[in-house]
C-alpha cells in the first residue's frame, strides 16, 4: 500500500513489521537498529513540552465527547459483534450467506446504517464530503483509500486497470480540490493498477542480476541482505527525495502466509507478538532519529492502535524536539476504530489521519473483510474503547436526567 500526498512527490514505504519479511523483497525491516542506520541513539534530556502521562493513558472518556448519539451507540454495537472471535474468522462466509439470503439491495440496506456506516465515509462526493467535515470538527485529517484489490491469479485485463486508474485519479482530485486537509493524502495500491504477476516477474529478473539498474539495483539487490531498507534511505537522500514511511504492522497476514506455503517457503511472520513489537518500536526509534535531525527529508505515518507504541513515538517526539504538527511526524488509524487515540492526539495538536474508505457496499465490502481478519488481534481487544464508549453514554444519561431534575 503507498501513501500519496497530492502536494508533494514522497518516496513511501510501507513497512510491515509483523513479517519477517516479504515475498517481493521490497524491504526486510525485522532487524531494524539505530546504529545499524547510521544515526545517533536517543538520548533522554530536558522534555519539551510534554504531554501530561496521565492523558496518555488514553481513559479519559471525554474523548469522545463530541460525537453524537448515534454514533456512541452504533460503535458500541459494532464492537460488541466484532468482539466474538468466530464472527471475525469467518465474516467474509457470513457476509456472503446474508447477502445471498436477503438479496443484493436489502443486504445493502440492512449494512449500511451499520457496520458500513461505521468504517467507510460513504459512497458519493457530498456523503464524503459531509464526513470529511465531521473528521475536521474533531481535529482529524482524512486519508482516502480506495478498497481496489487485486491478488496473484486474480488478473483481469488492461480494462480493468484503466478503470482502477480513472478511480484513483478521481480520488486525487477529491483529496486535492477540496478543502478537507491542508496536507491531503491518499492511499493506492499498485497492484491495482498493473498485473501481480508482471510484479512478481520484475523482481525475479531483478533477483537473476543479468544486468545492471544502477542505483536501483544498488537499493534492491542482495536478497539475503538484512541493510536492504537503509540502501533504500540511501538511494532516496542520494536522488534528493524525500523519504516516507508508513510504518504498519499485520498487513496481509493471511496472504503472505499462504503464498509462502504455496511456494515452500518459511513462515514470514514474526514468532511472538512481542517480536513484533519490539522491531516495530526500533524501527520507530530508527525513523524519528532521522526525522529530527532532518525533518524536510524524512517523514513518517506512525500507523498503528498499540497505545504502547503512540506513547513511545510521543515521547521520543518530545526528546528529540520534534514539533507535534509539524509535517514531519503523523499518526494513522482506521476510520471507526481506536478513535479514543486518534482524538486524544488530535486534542494534544498532533497530526492525526485516519485511513477512509469510500464506495459501494458491494465496493467495499472485500476492504472490510480483510480488515476485520487483519484486525482480529485489535478487534477482540477493543474492550477498552467500548468501555470508554459506554461511559461517555452514561454520563450523559446522567447529566439529562440531572437537568430534568
Amino acid at each position: 500500500m503507498f501513501c500519496m500526498k497530492s502536494t508533494e512527490m514522497s518516496t513511501v514505504i510501507c513497512l510491515s513489521l509483523l513479517r519477517r519479511c516479504q515475498s517481493l523483497c521490497v524491504i526486510r525491516a525485522r532487524t531494524l537498529t539505530v546504529e545499524r542506520a547510521g544515526v545517533a541513539p536517543l538520548r533522554s534530556h530536558e522534555l519539551r513540552e510534554p504531554v501530561p502521562p496521565e492523558i496518555l493513558t488514553f481513559k479519559d472518556p471525554r474523548a469522545f465527547q463530541a460525537k453524537s448519539w448515534g454514533e456512541l451507540i452504533r460503535a458500541l454495537g459494532v464492537f460488541r459483534l466484532c468482539s466474538y472471535p468466530v464472527v471475525v474468522n469467518n465474516c467474509d462466509k457470513l457476509m456472503s450467506m446474508t447477502r445471498a439470503i436477503l438479496g443484493k439491495c436489502f443486504f445493502s440496506m440492512v449494512l449500511r446504517p451499520f457496520v458500513y456506516a461505521q468504517f467507510v465515509a460513504g459512497e458519493t462526493e457530498s456523503e464524503i464530503g459531509a464526513s470529511m467535515k465531521k473528521m475536521n470538527s474533531l481535529g482529524l485529517r482524512p486519508m482516502l483509500a480506495v478498497p481496489i484489490e487485486e491478488d496473484l491469479g486474480e488478473s483481469a485485463g488492461e480494462k480493468r486497470y484503466d478503470d482502477n486508474l480513472a478511480v484513483m485519479l478521481e480520488c486525487v482530485r477529491m483529496s486535492h480540490s477540496n478543502n478537507w486537509s491542508k496536507e491531503p493524502m491518499m492511499q493506492l495500491k499498485i497492484t491495482a493498477l498493473v498485473s501481480p504477476e508482471l510484479c512478481v516477474k520484475l523482481t525475479s529478473l531483478t533477483n537473476q542480476q543479468h544486468y545492471d539498474l544502477d542505483l536501483v539495483v544498488k537499493a534492491m539487490d542482495g536478497e539475503e541482505s538484512e541493510d536492504l531498507v537503509f540502501n533504500a534511505i540511501r538511494l532516496s537522500v542520494a536522488q534528493s527525495f524525500c523519504f516516507g514511511v508508513k510504518l504498519v504492522r499485520g498487513a496481509y497476514m493471511d496472504k503472505e502466509r499462504k503464498l509462502a506455503k504455496n511456494e515452500g517457503r518459511a513462515d514470514p511472520v514474526h514468532q511472538s507478538w512481542e517480536h513484533t513489537n519490539d522491531s516495530y518500536n526500533k524501527s520507530l526509534e530508527v525513523i524519528l532519529n532521522l526525522v529530527s535531525q532532518q525533518p524536510d527529508r524524512y517523514k513518517i505515518i506512525v500507523a498503528t492502535h498499540n497505545e504502547e507504541s503512540v506513547r513511545k513515538a510521543v515521547t521520543w517526539m518530545t526528546e528529540l524536539g520534534i514539533a507535534r504538527d509539524g509535517g514531519s511526524v503523523s499518526f494513522g488509524q482506521l476510520l471507526g476504530m481506536c478513535d479514543h487515540v486518534s482524538l486524544t492526539l488530535a486534542q494534544q495538536g498532533f497530526s492525526v489521519y485516519k485511513s477512509v474508505p469510500y464506495g459501494s457496499v458491494d465496493d467495499t465490502l472485500p476492504y472490510l473483510v480483510r480488515r476485520a481478519q487483519e484486525n482480529r488481534t485489535v478487534l477482540q481487544g477493543i474492550r477498552k474503547e467500548r468501555d470508554l464508549l459506554r461511559q461517555e453514554l452514561f454520563r450523559r444519561i446522567r447529566e439529562k436526567i440531572t437537568r430534568a431534575k
